[in-house]
């Protein structure tokens, strides 16, 4: 699995303004609503019951949140470079300014993992997160985030 399997360049936004990290995950529960069949409050909800059995902040200024829903057939991500970082109680207490959300399916249990992997493993490739803060527009920033696509044993550019 790859960042490009989960990720369109439509899901990807560039200097978002939040207040706070309960701000953030608002926020990205009305933009999760507008991909999937669940309510804002429905991931809002899920995504705090999340946070609530640790901090999804992976440290390096960088948040992974998720949440398992039954009405998400296949994973759906959603990428944010924030225009300010905010605290997000992460595991290195950095500051967080990238955040990749993950709507996944609630089973098979099978497809949670590698996308999780697969997101925390590109992110946290200093190279990769120093091509995103640098991106000067969400093209830029769909491209260091996805990276070159394999495609038929060929990397396709």
């Amino acid at each position: 699995m790859q960042i490009a399997d989960v990720l369109t360049p439509d899901d990807v936004f560039i200097d978002w303004k939040v207040a706070d990290k309960s701000d953030l995950l608002v926020k990205l529960s009305e933009l999760g609503a507008t991909r999937v069949s669940a309510t804002k409050p429905e991931i809002f909800n899920a995504l705090s019951a999340r946070e609530t059995l640790g901090s999804t902040g992976m440290g390096g200024g960088v948040a992974l949140p998720h949440a398992r829903l039954a009405s998400v057939a296949d994973p759906i991500g959603i990428f944010v470079r924030l225009r300010q970082a905010i605290d997000y109680d992460a595991v290195d207490a950095a500051p967080v300014d990238l955040v990749f959300l993950l709507l996944l399916p609630d089973f098979p249990r099978s497809v949670q993992l590698p996308a999780l992997a697969c997101v925390a493993r590109g992110l946290r490739d200093p190279r990769v997160s120093s091509q995103v803060r640098k991106a000067r527009d969400r093209a830029e920033l769909f491209s260091a985030i996805s990276g070159p696509v394999e495609r038929d044993g060929k990397i396709a550019q």
